[in-house]
């Protein structure tokens, strides 16, 4: 019985992450929209919230490497080693979080930035949620 409330407690969750991403993604490409009169169309705002929802259902909970056995010498290995997808999970998660709390600065204040700072804040979008999906892409084929 545990185990199952554990799983729906799970799946909310990462359903939760997603619609988080969704969000910020729609605040990016508002942001974006209302600067680049190219992109105020449906499919890039769509495109925006899917790239969210996927980014942070994948990229911020990741399955970390488990060893089973009592070895002390490849257990001391990964001390003093980088884990590659923890790393690109926390900088991706927050150059895209970053880039959305900047945007919903930016439209709460009604602040008309520099062109560049907007194509900035797209761009850490874009990285920070492809640093997630690549994480947690790599830790779930690990296992």
């Amino acid at each position: 019985m545990q185990t199952g409330v554990r799983k729906v407690a799970h799946v909310l969750e990462r359903l939760g992450l997603a619609m988080a991403g969704a969000a910020s993604g729609l605040f990016v490409a508002a942001l974006v929209g209302t600067s680049h009169s190219a992109l105020t169309n449906q499919a890039f705002l769509l495109l925006m919230m899917i790239g969210g929802a996927i980014g942070f259902y994948l990229g911020i909970d990741t399955p970390l490497r488990l060893t089973a056995s009592n070895d002390r010498s490849r257990d001391d290995a990964w001390v003093d080693r980088v884990d590659t997808p923890e790393l690109l999970g926390s900088i991706g998660t927050f150059l895209a979080a970053f880039s959305a709390f900047a945007c919903v600065g930016l439209i709460v204040l009604r602040h008309d930035p520099h062109l560049a700072w907007i194509w900035m804040i797209m761009a850490g979008w874009v990285v920070g949620v492809a640093m997630q999906i690549t994480a947690g892409t790599i830790a779930r084929l690990r296992r």
